[in-house]
This record gives structure tokens, sequence and C-alpha cells, in this order.
């Protein structure tokens, strides 16, 4: 039988280059993105790459691929509710922080 959508799964893969470029393999989606924060969808569950005048230089779905150019300071996967090991949503840390 033929091989469904679900078997495209990207090698799901990050690189961080001197704390200013980030390239990110195994992107199925961008959440929500500007200058501070990047939550985006990944083969493995959501990510959250945060830091000071970052922008989106390439972004290639078909390819499952983000570069983001800007001053790194963090990377979190957050676990399915969207949250991270400090128990605070994306959205509450968005809103209430």
């Amino acid at each position: 039988m033929g091989g469904s959508t679900m078997e495209q799964n990207h090698n799901h893969k990050v690189v961080i280059i001197n704390r200013e470029q980030v390239v990110v393999d195994g992107v199925v989606h961008v959440e929500k993105f500007d200058a501070l924060e990047i939550i985006l969808e990944t083969d493995l569950g959501l990510m959250a790459l945060r830091g000071e005048d970052m922008h989106i230089k390439q972004l290639s779905l078909e390819q499952g691929q983000l570069m983001v150019e800007g001053a790194i300071r963090s990377i979190d996967y957050l676990d399915e509710g969207g949250k991270t090991s400090k128990g605070k949503g994306w959205l509450q840390r968005l809103f209430f922080s």
C-alpha cells in the first residue's frame, strides 16, 4: 500500500550558530512569531525560541526547515498542553508576564 503523509516525518534537528542563528529541521507549522519569541510546531512537539531582534530569514514548510536570525537567548520544548517544565503555558506567559 502507498505511504501516508504521516510517514513524511523530517528528521528533527536544531543547529545554533554563535547564538545569532538557529536552523530547525522538522518544522510543521509556525504558530506565532515576533522579535522576542517564535512558537513553532515540530515533528516532536511545540518549541519556543526566545531572544531579541529575531526575524525569520527562511521558512520552507515543504522541506520542514526554519532559519532564524537574531540574539538567541533560549530554546524550550513545550509539552502537549503548551506548558514548559515551569508549568506556565505560553499564552499565559505572553499575557501575564
